[in-house]
């Protein structure tokens, strides 16, 4: 009888071990699905099927809003994903506030997240109230002009050391028969172009002042005019085409010499990669102007949903400590065109444009804070809007739309 007693016990034993053990199904939320994102977001799938056991279930929806509404419903739902991508800044804190993320504290804590994430900025976006909701993946910047050299040596000029530069070759350009300027439609893809040269032109300090101090004594002030007349003067280097072009799309002309610039996050450097093209040879990253470039911290996060299901939860654990790991941090930023959010990886395989990117963000001084962190997805919204209608709507006059941006500054939550 105490044989059978313990036989039985030693097989329940063994079977709630299993249990505890098995392998979960990861489902993934991400907006990744241009030639270059997909190469990179195929790294982690791979490096995390291949841990054995769990799986790697992908849904991508294209477009990062459709993704994080998507996300939020099965959540609020409850149903949610294993994890999900957002933007690091404001558009998750209504999950944390709501208890609804997995806190990854223990899982930093052992693995020295605070130290090894740099700058510190990075962390801020997931290390709230002294705990970990998200794990920062990479770091993204939106300040960079994507250069055709071909189109710029058939044009007979050198490449632009500033925007105002640009402005005065791109004549020179459109006269061969190049689109001077790309852009596509999306308001996201204006606002961030506007941004870009809003930050080489107030530089770092005023910026700052009018995104997060909401200083309206720059907002209403003759700097930002200069803003608003600045990037008018690029609409009559653009194309047709660029009211109904995504971003990549957009990128394509650059890839194929169509185009002579394009601003555009380093995300595009991906689909150059891709595209088998080679930094210094058949295109340029610049970062304007060169001699005091800048370079902004934004880029992507991974949350990850409360589960019920303690495997699922394990599986979670596992994904975020691989996503972070220096092997994965270096194999996932080669293909996605980012920085890796830490500098004990080996970067051998780095082209120049990522080194190029580190080498500026060594220094704190030149670093752009993503505006992100400061306004609300309300805001933000607001103002790409306003952008994308005085891009199109060549009747809106500059003292128009500044008027605008200011309103839409003074209410911002």
């Amino acid at each position: 009888m105490n044989k059978l007693i313990t036989a039985a016990a030693i097989l329940a034993a063994a079977m709630g071990s299993t249990s505890v053990a098995r392998a979960a199904d990861v489902e993934v939320i991400h907006w990744w699905t241009s030639g270059g994102e997909q190469a990179a977001v195929s790294v982690f799938a791979r490096e995390f099927d291949a841990l054995g056991g769990d799986k790697w279930v992908d849904t991508a929806i294209a477009g990062g809003e459709n993704a994080r509404a998507a996300t939020l419903q099965r959540i609020l739902g409850g149903d949610p994903p294993g994890a999900a991508q957002f933007n690091p800044g404001r558009q998750y804190e209504e999950l944390i506030s709501g208890g609804q993320l997995l806190d990854l504290t223990d899982l930093a804590t052992k693995e020295n997240w605070a130290t090894v994430i740099r700058p510190a900025s990075i962390s801020a976006a997931c290390l709230v109230d002294g705990h970990w909701w998200c794990v920062p993946v990479n770091i993204h910047s939106w300040n960079w002009a994507w250069a055709s050299i071909p189109a710029f040596k058939k044009a007979g000029v050198e490449l632009p050391t500033s925007f105002d530069d640009f402005l005065a070759k791109a004549p020179k350009l459109k006269e061969a028969g190049i689109i001077p300027f790309a852009i596509g439609g999306e308001s996201w893809q204006i606002n961030g172009a506007f941004g870009v040269i809003q930050t080489a032109m107030l530089g770092l300090d005023k910026r700052q002042a009018l995104l997060k101090d909401k200083d309206m004594s720059i907002a209403e002030g003759p700097d930002m005019t200069k803003v608003f007349e600045e990037f008018r003067a690029f609409k009559q280097f653009s194309d047709d085409g660029s009211a109904n072009r995504n971003w990549n799309d957009t990128t394509n002309l650059i890839v194929t010499d169509q185009a002579g610039i394009q601003i555009m996050g380093d995300w595009a450097r991906g689909e150059f990669g891709v595209a088998g093209k080679k930094p210094g040879v058949d295109y340029a990253c610049l970062a304007l102007p060169v001699d005091h470039p800048t370079v902004s911290t934004g880029g992507d996060i991974f949350l990850f949903p409360k589960n019920k299901d303690a495997a699922v939860e394990a599986a979670q654990l596992k994904l975020a400590s691989m996503m972070i790991s220096p092997r994965v941090q270096a194999l996932f930023n080669n293909a996605k065109g980012s920085m890796p959010v830490r500098d004990d990886v080996d970067m051998s395989l780095a082209d120049d444009c990522m080194k190029k990117g580190l080498e500026i963000i060594k220094d704190p001084k030149n670093i752009a804070e993503d505006a992100g962190r400061w306004l609300s997805n309300d805001t933000t919204g607001q103002m790409n809007d306003l952008i994308a209608q005085f891009w199109s709507d060549d009747t809106m006059t500059v003292a128009d739309a500044q008027a605008k941006y200011v309103d839409i500054l003074k209410a911002a939550d």
